[in-house]
């Protein structure tokens, strides 16, 4: 069975620090690229950060560049975020993403989300 567990969300003060982890299991982890999305009240889920299935190549987006960070442990099949920095914009809930693309098929799956709430 498929498992993406977050964790690591909660309450923080603006220019506060939060680690998210995303524990996975039922999958070859180190097989697929991994990303965190975030999703805030009334928008659309939007593409935070993403990391290569061996760990070598990451990107995000331009809100978040310098402040957070995406790594992977193939070892402890989890991927981390770690954000730093946090602005009230940062609210939202997080879900961690695992995707895996073939010639053959593509192979998507998500986690439930953890609340992050930047606010005084």
């Amino acid at each position: 069975q498929v498992q993406l567990v977050e964790s690591g969300g909660g309450l923080v003060q603006p220019g506060g620090s939060l680690r998210l982890s995303c524990a996975a299991s039922g999958f070859t982890f180190s097989s697929y690229g991994m990303s965190w999305y975030r999703q805030a009240p009334g928008k659309e889920r939007e593409l935070v950060a993403a990391i290569a299935s061996a760990g070598g190549s990451t990107s995000y987006v331009d809100s978040v560049k310098g402040r957070f960070t995406i790594s992977r442990d193939n070892g402890k099949n989890t991927v981390y975020l770690q954000m730093n920095s946090l602005k009230f914009e940062d609210t939202g809930v997080y879900f961690c993403h695992a995707r895996k693309i073939e010639i053959y098929g593509t192979w998507d799956y998500w986690g439930q989300g953890t609340q992050v709430t930047v606010s005084l």
